[in-house]
């Protein structure tokens, strides 16, 4: 199983960036934290972090044969409208996080574009937030492709 890790704008400067809301982990951090969660599932990551949402979109387009994607827009989320057709039309599983709770900060942040089209979202659980989203999306991969997720199957190996 496949899974792509996607990456928006800004994310590249993460444990840099306003610690005090992002955290002090950086994006190789997490890149890592997901990459040994997924290789304990049994799952292989790829990992691409853009901040141009062209890019983005031309990576999920060239990936549509991964099973699933974990993806962070960043600020895209909040108006990035061709960032949500090309995610929308990503024919496996979806989920988005945000390291902070957008529905605590400034008004903005509040309304996410893509949200309405993931199978699920995952914010203000930091780094965590990752795993998170990692743990949910495999077992709900695998019931798609007719295992069951109530199985011993569905934990990561540990």
């Amino acid at each position: 199983m496949k899974v792509l890790l996607i990456s928006g704008p800004n994310l590249n400067i993460l444990g840099q960036r306003q610690p005090e809301i992002y955290g002090s982990q950086t994006l190789a951090d997490i890149e890592d934290l997901v990459g040994k969660r997924a290789e304990e599932w049994g799952v292989t990551i790829r990992p691409y972090q853009s901040n141009h949402e062209g890019a983005i979109i031309d990576f999920i387009q060239q990936e549509r044969s991964a099973d699933g994607l974990i993806i962070n827009p960043g600020a895209l989320s909040h108006y990035g409208y061709s960032l949500r057709d090309a995610l929308e039309a990503f024919p496996g599983g979806k989920m988005e996080v945000h390291l902070s709770n957008v529905h605590a900060r400034e008004e903005f942040r509040h309304h996410l574009v893509t949200a309405p089209i993931m199978d699920g979202v995952v914010a203000g659980l930091g780094w965590r937030g990752y795993l998170a989203a990692l743990d949910a999306l495999v077992p709900m991969l695998q019931e798609r492709n007719g295992r069951p997720s109530e199985s011993e199957d569905a934990q990561p190996d540990s």
